[in-house]
């Protein structure tokens, strides 16, 4: 009997550990399921993150060109705007410059209508002499020996 109760404890004592060693491996499965879980819970947050810095700094980067696109735009627009003006002011002096240069011919022209009145005539057929009269001009033939 003593040796039945033996091999009885010995059973026991080997079902206990074979369950207390299947409760670990459990606990051991579980745990290591619960670390993954969590490792891939982080990993998922890390990248989420990064994505989330990533679009931010694309998005600051898209509004510093659209900065600079505007302000060379507006940049642009100045220096188009002042072209014109310059090339109206230049167009304002040319027209200015014409109507003075008009205004000075017709005036010249009056005078010298006016001074042409008073001109005295040039003798016709005057034969190379201003106003009939010699004019310092011999001829081999004008000349008195």
């Amino acid at each position: 009997m003593n040796i039945q109760l033996e091999k009885m404890k010995q059973k026991q004592d080997c079902e206990r550990r074979k369950r207390m060693a299947e409760e670990k491996h459990k606990e051991w499965v579980q745990k290591k399921r619960e670390e993954e879980r969590r490792e891939r819970e982080r990993k998922l947050t890390k990248e989420m993150a990064e994505k989330a810095t990533r679009e931010l700094e694309k998005m600051q980067l898209q509004e510093k060109a659209q900065e600079k696109y505007n302000e060379w735009l507006k940049k642009k627009r100045a220096e188009e705007a002042e072209k014109k003006k310059k090339e109206k002011e230049k167009e304002k002096e040319r027209e200015a410059e014409l109507q003075e240069k008009k205004a000075r011919s017709e005036k010249i022209f009056k005078e010298w209508l006016h001074n042409a009145r008073n001109k005295p005539r040039p003798v016709l057929y005057g034969y190379s002499f201003p106003h009939g009269k010699s004019a310092g001009l011999y001829y081999y033939t004008s000349v008195v020996t």
